[in-house]
């Protein structure tokens, strides 16, 4: 690729991704995510993926003893309730990442993926997080229905409005 198409496509992203002249940015004008608590007895994974550029066609999908929970687009979030104990989920595409956590009863814990560069195709890293790391990142739309496996756990999204909207009904 030539250096002046090059430049041209960054400043092409650049120019995509800034707000408008005297406007505000998107992040602004939407309500921060709300993140129902677990169930009693149970453990909660807010599992993320940012809205990068690098790997932005590409999933990541969630695995848990083979079975895909669901697949994270760029900019996307799902929240999987879970059984206390340790728990082993799984990324791949050309290289595979596992990450094991120790889930705790009443517990909201926080995974990110992130698209690395790979030799074919980029390659998936799941870490752990933060809730701070969560709202730094201004991940703000739940994974579609669609989009999730038949794992179990994972909350769908008219799951998670009723769940916050009980929490908002106690106060």
């Amino acid at each position: 690729m030539k250096r002046t198409t090059t430049r041209a496509l960054v400043a092409a992203v650049t120019l995509a991704m800034a707000p408008a002249a005297g406007g505000v940015s998107h992040a602004a004008d939407k309500a921060p995510v709300v993140i129902p608590p677990p169930p009693p007895g149970k453990g909660q994974i807010v599992f993320y993926r940012t809205g990068t550029i690098m790997g932005a066609a590409m999933g990541c999908a969630v695995n848990e003893n083979g079975q895909k929970i669901s697949s994270l687009g760029a900019g996307r979030y799902f929240i999987l309730v879970t059984d206390p104990g340790r728990h082993e989920y799984t990324v791949k595409s050309e290289a595979k990442d596992v990450l094991a956590l120790q889930v705790e009863a009443d517990e909201t814990q926080y995974a990110m993926c992130k698209i690395k560069m790979g030799i074919m195709a980029g390659r998936p890293d799941l870490r752990p997080s933060t809730e701070a790391e969560f709202v730094k990142s201004s991940t703000d739309r739940l994974v579609d229905a669609d989009d999730m496996g038949p794992g179990p756990g994972a909350l769908r999204p008219d799951e998670v409005a009723a769940a916050v909207a009980a929490m908002k009904a106690k106060g």
